[in-house]
């Protein structure tokens, strides 16, 4: 999944636009992670591709040549380097992510794997996620890959449009994409993955509700559906900018998300994250990892990680960014055991930020447990049922603050982004962080972009 790439980036934007910008302030001490079980998910970042994407804004790298050998035994290292540090007893689930590691060999998806349950508990039967293309699955590699160790895959199909895939950069055809999924599968029943792309410059209502009856002919038990984000750089934005290709309204967006919804839920799944669905309990639970704000680790370029450093003496948990590029991250880990370009220990109120902003991303939200942990001497019903901006959404509707915690409705999980500002600004407030007035911004007036995600 995306999150581990792209999110951390894009909260840290949110948070320091706000006022108080996710300083320390008075806000409560948490109940310290190392009272809590050493337990965290493991992310590996494999940065190659055979060609970039025209939407493509991830850390990735189109090289002539890969030298696999040495990207192996760095990622091995690092791994095992992290893992000591963070003192982890047991890896809850494991992702490989990219760039393409379905490019990888699956000698090197079970070298990391190895390391892993040799430097910590690896439960049998842990979710272990590869990203694929359809482009670089083929039958032998995906009973490879099943071999090493991997029991769930997560295939990037973005579209089953051929004229919607070439506009995109994809390698593969729509034909192609339908084979790697009926292959994968068969390998891995019940837990292969479907990534799809809305929102795509000149895609109609219509087409796009095609391509989802279309994918739930052949899909498993999980997909995943995002909204296409035009990032500044990638050849895509500049084709819209100039005018090659038309934008998207917002109105037609919203719509898609709605359409994809019931269409979805129609079949049988469950809309459990802003962005992601499952029938049969088919949850991912390495993503859920990030959304309930547990520690992850991350591993490879540019890979993300939330983790206390146990081994030296830390109580509070650190973000970290691994060197993103490979060759400067391989040097690195070569000479220091770990390549990790920056490192903030997060202040109490930086953890409660990023818990409320992902945890509303679910259907469950935020349970009064799990703000228990990170706040023990300030409730959700202290902070949130007090009149102000989460009284307000909840009487109109947004919102819901019950027994069972915090969290948004269907109305409210679709405009979750023009939630999260005064949901923020109050939690703010009621810390004693806030310096300014909040954003003119009326609740009448909320704009789509749940699915956008942060």
């Amino acid at each position: 999944m995306a999150a581990a790439r792209g999110w951390p980036r894009k909260l840290a934007a949110v948070a320091g636009a706000l006022p108080g910008g996710g300083g320390p302030g008075r806000a409560p001490g948490p109940a310290p992670d190392t009272a809590a079980p050493a337990t965290a998910a493991l992310y590996v970042h494999w940065p190659y591709c055979r060609k970039r994407c025209s939407y493509c804004n991830f850390n990735t790298y189109v090289v002539p040549a890969v030298d696999e050998a040495a990207v192996r035994s760095c990622l091995v290292r690092e791994a095992q380097t992290l893992l000591r540090l963070s003192q982890v007893h047991s890896v809850t689930s494991v992702f490989f992510g990219g760039g393409t590691p379905s490019l990888a060999s699956p000698g090197t998806i079970a070298a990391v794997l190895e390391a892993v349950a040799g430097a910590a508990h690896l439960p049998a039967g842990a979710e272990v996620t590869l990203e694929a293309n359809p482009s670089s699955t083929s039958a032998s590699a995906l009973d490879g890959f099943r071999a090493a160790g991997v029991n769930r895959l997560s295939i990037g199909v973005q579209s089953l449009d051929d004229a919607e895939l070439r506009m995109l950069g994809r390698e593969h055809t729509a034909a192609e994409a339908l084979k790697a999924v009926e292959a994968a599968r068969g390998l891995f029943p019940g837990r292969t993955s479907i990534d799809l792309l809305f929102g795509l410059p000149g895609q109609s209502r219509d087409a796009w509700a095609q391509g989802l009856e279309a994918t739930l002919r052949v899909c498993d038990d999980h997909i995943s559906l995002y909204q296409l984000t035009l990032e500044r750089g990638t050849a895509l934005a500049a084709q819209v900018r100039g005018g090659a290709l038309p934008a998207p309204p917002q109105d037609l967006l919203a719509d898609m998300y709605q359409t994809a919804r019931n269409v979805l839920v129609a079949a049988g799944f469950r809309h459990y994250e802003v962005s992601n669905f499952a029938r049969k309990g088919a949850l991912s639970t390495h993503n859920l990892s990030y959304w309930q704000a547990e520690q992850y680790i991350g591993v490879g370029p540019g890979a993300h990680g939330r983790f206390v450093l146990r081994a030296e003496g830390g109580c509070s948990r650190e973000a970290r960014v691994q060197t993103l590029e490979p060759v400067a991250w391989m040097r690195e880990v070569q000479s220091q055991g770990h390549g990790t370009r920056s490192r903030a220990v997060l202040s109490p109120l930086e953890q409660l930020e990023e818990l409320l902003t992902l945890g509303l991303r679910t259907d469950e939200g935020i349970t009064h447990k799990r703000w228990g942990h990170f706040s023990p001497q300030l409730s959700l019903q202290a902070v949130f049922g007090e009149p102000g901006e989460a009284r307000a959404l909840q009487q109109e509707g947004w919102l819901v603050l019950d027994n069972g915690g915090l969290r948004c409705t269907w109305a409210g999980l679709a405009v979750l982004d023009s939630l999260l500002p005064d949901l923020l600004w109050q939690l703010q407030r009621v810390l004693g962080t806030a310096r300014l007035p909040p954003r003119g911004r009326t609740t009448g007036e909320r704009g789509g972009g749940g699915a956008r995600g942060l």
